[in-house]
């Protein structure tokens, strides 16, 4: 692994930190600001709901830009810079319009979220097309080790700012994003120039194929992203409060992403040796039980635990997952790839807020189908990843 690869990895880790922090912001402040903007309350999710509809098909478009911009004018930071600097404008604006009333909000806030998917794939593209292919686990781990920092300190977050003018925090939030992100112009050019980047290939994929691997992926990456919408964001709370009172959510929340940043690491080694595929399944599985056991605890202790494995293997999941989506990818689509992987998990995130707009989990009936859906999605995918890798060895010793 080069020098420069570790360090790009370290800096994503950094920008998806202070990314979702941001919005982790947004989420907290949205409630105060569409009312100062005389946005009715129940409107809130449909923001929120267009917000994922937005990042669904931007961060594909984004991802197929990034190839593009690299392969025509050699790279893409300078670009992705300059897009978040119209995007952290925006989003340092959210509080000043809103008081002007509905529609300027909504209309900065659409050009906070189009503009922030420069941030998603781009990036990450940049490390899978520049650094070397037996290092991409470790340094998946790396960059998704901010995603889940930030959802740990979420809840921490929203008690420190209770009761804060919002103009602080977006203000402080977007100075501090684009500071982090001119660093990209830096990385892209060292990781380009490191010794260790891997040769160049002599054929680059045409930029309309779409493979049905690709396809395969996207789907089952949107499977697994389901279940683990419904599990932490609609189930967590509830199975946390059969033990314990409402105030200690702040400390119980952050378990499931302590398991997440905990379990990357030494997976990445077993996906280097074993494949992508085949640890995704295995964590899909290994998922389902611990969501099952987080159901059956009889305790808080016992469902700390179970907390702790399921998150575990949602970070294996998504690392692996964007290790595949690098080598489905790989000499010339690695951005599309990258937005494709965004695209699935919006559109998880999309799906999670419409059953919530929809009161499923008002409705006893469906509230108990609506528990299973987790367990059912990973156990699916998983065990259906497990069969496309137990066939990609099959296809490699027959030949």
């Amino acid at each position: 692994m080069g020098a420069a690869s570790h360090r790009f990895g370290w800096y994503l880790a950094v920008l998806q930190l202070f990314f979702t922090l941001c919005w982790t912001v947004y989420a907290l402040y949205l409630p105060q600001l569409a009312a100062s903007a005389g946005i009715a309350a129940g409107t809130i999710i449909l923001i929120l709901m267009l917000d994922q509809a937005v990042f669904t098909v931007c961060d594909f478009f984004t991802g197929i830009a990034a190839d593009k911009v690299t392969r025509v004018l050699g790279r893409v930071g300078p670009l992705v810079a300059a897009v978040t600097v119209i995007s952290c404008i925006a989003f340092l604006a959210m509080p000043l319009v809103a008081p002007a009333g509905a529609v300027a909000f909504i209309a900065v806030t659409m050009v906070w979220t189009i503009t922030s998917s420069a941030l998603r794939a781009p990036p990450l593209m940049l490390l899978g097309k520049y650094a070397a292919k037996p290092s991409l686990p470790y340094l998946s781990s790396l960059a998704m080790l901010g995603l889940g920092l930030a959802g740990a300190v979420g809840p921490y977050l929203a008690v420190t700012l209770r009761g804060f003018d919002p103009r602080w925090p977006f203000a402080l939030a977007s100075l501090v994003l684009v500071l982090v992100t001119f660093g990209i112009i830096a990385a892209e050019r060292a990781l380009k120039q490191d010794p260790a980047r891997p040769a160049a290939s002599a054929q680059e994929r045409p930029f309309g194929t779409f493979s049905r691997q690709a396809i395969i992926f996207a789907l089952a990456m949107m499977v697994l992203a389901i279940g683990y919408q419904v599990h932490f964001a609609l189930e967590s709370r509830p199975l946390y409060l059969r033990f314990a009172p409402k105030s200690d959510l702040q400390w119980l929340m952050p378990v499931f992403w302590i398991g997440f940043n905990v379990a990357m690491f030494p997976a990445s080694v077993i996906t280097k040796k074993v494949g992508g595929y085949a640890v995704m399944g295995a964590a899909g599985l290994i998922g389902a039980l611990a969501i099952l056991g987080a159901h059956a605890a009889q305790g808080l202790n016992m469902l700390v635990v179970a907390q702790l494995a399921a998150g575990g293997a949602w970070g294996t999941i998504l690392m692996s997952a964007f290790t595949v989506a690098f080598t489905v990818g790989a000499n010339g689509g690695e951005g599309r790839m990258s937005g494709l992987l965004f695209s699935a998990l919006a559109l998880a995130t999309f799906a999670r807020m419409a059953a919530v707009a929809t009161d499923i989990n008002a409705d006893p009936v469906l509230h108990a189908v609506l528990q299973w859906v987790p367990t059912v999605c990973w156990s699916v995918a998983g065990a259906a990843l497990l069969y496309l890798a137990a066939s990609s060895v099959r296809r490699w010793a027959a030949q």
